[in-house]
């Protein structure tokens, strides 16, 4: 019962938070720059919207996984950005505008894209035990109510009250990592005999995730020439999907759904944190030898 409250109540109103800080960050040129900067923006959308999902599809095949984790793995691919990812693309030097923009969009986006692709993986694996539980209507209206609301009201509080948002963002935004992590932590404690159970089947399709859609990102990013930065901030987005809002939504149809996206989590710090490190210092002398050039140019 205190599980079901967790997973069901508490975790949403906590993923509602977090998403309502990220709102705080956003103004309307954030989605305009679909249109003023769309080559990064587009590269960055292709990969979220259909890398991720379709390599989440390759690597439950390529792993042999249950039906059950299979859809939660593509579960997983198919969830937007997560905040995170904005964190770890500005501490890695990374274009973080880019990636601000890319949440967002994918957020809003993952309306349609989360039961899109759950429907899929649903009959594509012949997870017939999930049929009866899956109502797309109920998971679109979930995603509405966990992340596309809360983000709108973000956005209108520092519409109306920017001075209050400039005075209370950073403080928010640490209180947003802290509720995530919390998250995170706790959702692996009361999963614990369920991760521990099925980590042997799940960690080697995690990692191959992870790994798979950080590496193919950023290939892809740099082969349509855009920057190490933009790459960086790509890259990064793909590596720290939404976990919380996967888990959330799993939770609402099948406590097993979960799984996948718990383990996920369990390396996605490591590998993007690890990415972001090595990224730093590159990214820092590509931006040192910009200014250069900018001053020289004046």
């Amino acid at each position: 019962m205190e599980d079901n409250v967790f997973t069901l109540v508490l975790l949403p109103l906590a993923l509602g938070c977090i998403m309502v800080t990220l709102g705080f960050s956003l103004t309307l040129a954030d989605f305009r720059r679909l249109v003023t900067a769309p080559r990064g923006v587009a590269i960055g959308l292709l990969n979220l919207f259909f890398v991720a999902p379709l390599l989440a599809f390759a690597v439950s095949e390529l792993f042999g996984l249950e039906p059950v984790f299979a859809v939660g793995l593509v579960l997983l691919g198919a969830s937007p950005g997560g905040t995170m990812a904005n964190l770890l693309t500005h501490l890695a030097r990374g274009e973080t505008a880019l990636s601000v923009t890319l949440t967002a969009i994918s957020s809003v986006a993952a309306l349609v894209t989360v039961p899109v692709f759950l429907t899929l993986a649903i009959s594509h694996f012949g997870a017939t035990s999930l049929d009866g539980d899956v109502e797309m209507l109920g998971v679109a209206l979930r995603v509405l109510a966990i992340t596309l609301i809360p983000l709108a009201i973000g956005m209108t509080v520092r519409h109306r009250s920017p001075d209050w948002v400039t005075r209370h963002e950073r403080e928010a935004k640490r209180l947003a990592l802290g509720i995530y992590v919390v998250i995170i932590v706790v959702v692996i404690v009361t999963e614990w005999s369920r991760v521990t159970e099925h980590l042997g089947e799940l960690a080697g399709a995690a990692l191959a995730l992870n790994v798979a859609a950080m590496g193919v990102s950023f290939g892809a990013a740099r082969l349509a020439r855009l920057g190490p930065r933009s790459a960086t901030a790509i890259s990064i987005e793909l590596g720290m999907h939404n976990a919380t809002l996967a888990i959330a939504v799993g939770a609402s149809i099948d406590p097993l759904l979960t799984i996948p996206a718990a383990v996920y989590s369990t390396f996605m710090f490591l590998t993007a944190g690890t990415f972001a490190w090595a990224m730093h210092r590159r990214n820092g002398d590509e931006q040192a030898q910009a200014d250069v050039a900018a001053a020289t140019a004046i």
